[in-house]
């Protein structure tokens, strides 16, 4: 996967170089680039920014660098050549959830290009622009505003990289964690198997591989009714059996009769 960023502050990205996402980069899996958007300045102050119109508290980041940054990465000659032009993923808390889906579906796309906007955002005819090219998708980490679009970038980047083949050292990890399925995931323990008083659940420790499955799903299903019950809600039917609602009966999360399947 080829991964460009653009940003007044390429510094911030600097963590792209650590742990399994700079293996990634070290090892050709992510062909990664960021880029600083004053390169595409043309006075002596550098200016990205000016002053909104309309009026307003804050500054706009002016659409001329963001124009130039765009055209030399993904240059609008190379769509008719049938090269495929990469997806724009713009942070921004207007744009809409990321989610484990969404990361699957990044992890599909061969370019991705993002766009870390600061102060009050990007001027909104270079988004409008660029659609015209390429695909756009402005990107909210969740219902809180950040001081820019890196930190997005960082946590985006960490999700899409470890789903891409070969980046973590056992494929296995990513079949029962947490939203792989619709549910949180049941606790994990690891040895000794007593410490400070609190044990390893005993069931753990059975060798019962069908005990111990019933008993993670039975920990993820009233762990996401406790904390996610959003989560549960949005579950197919289809996908609960008797036990499951059992589970969740014991747990005090009770589901209305009709819908659990038999």
């Amino acid at each position: 996967m080829r991964v460009d960023v653009v940003s007044i502050f390429p510094e911030y990205l600097a963590p792209l170089d650590l742990s399994l996402i700079g293996r990634a980069r070290a090892a050709g899996t992510l062909r990664l680039a960021v880029h600083d958007l004053r390169s595409w300045t043309h006075d002596v102050h550098r200016t990205v920014d000016d002053t909104p119109y309309g009026g307003g508290p804050g500054m706009v980041m002016r659409p001329e660098p963001w124009g130039e940054a765009l055209d030399a990465l993904a240059p609008a000659e190379l769509a008719p050549a049938g090269v495929t032009l990469p997806r724009l993923l713009v942070p921004s808390p207007a744009g809409e959830p990321f989610t484990q889906a969404m990361a699957h579906e990044l992890a599909a796309e061969s370019h991705l290009l993002f766009a870390c906007g600061r102060y009050e955002g990007i001027d909104q005819r270079v988004l409008d622009h660029a659609a015209t090219r390429m695909r756009v998708t402005e990107v909210s980490l969740g219902d809180y505003v950040l001081f820019g679009g890196e930190v997005a970038v960082l946590v985006i980047l960490e999700a899409v990289t470890r789903l891409l083949p070969g980046v973590l050292g056992n494929a296995g990890s990513l079949d029962d964690e947490s939203h792989a399925h619709g549910l949180l995931e049941a606790p994990m323990y690891t040895k000794p198997a007593s410490w400070r008083g609190h044990e390893v659940p005993e069931v753990l420790r059975s060798g019962d591989h069908g005990r111990i499955a019933r008993w993670r799903r039975d920990e993820a299903l009233t762990r996401t009714a406790a904390r996610r019950p959003d989560l549960l809600a949005a579950l197919d039917p289809a996908s609960l059996d008797k036990r499951d609602r059992a589970a969740l009966d014991r747990a005090g999360f009770p589901l209305p009769a009709g819908d659990v399947a038999k």
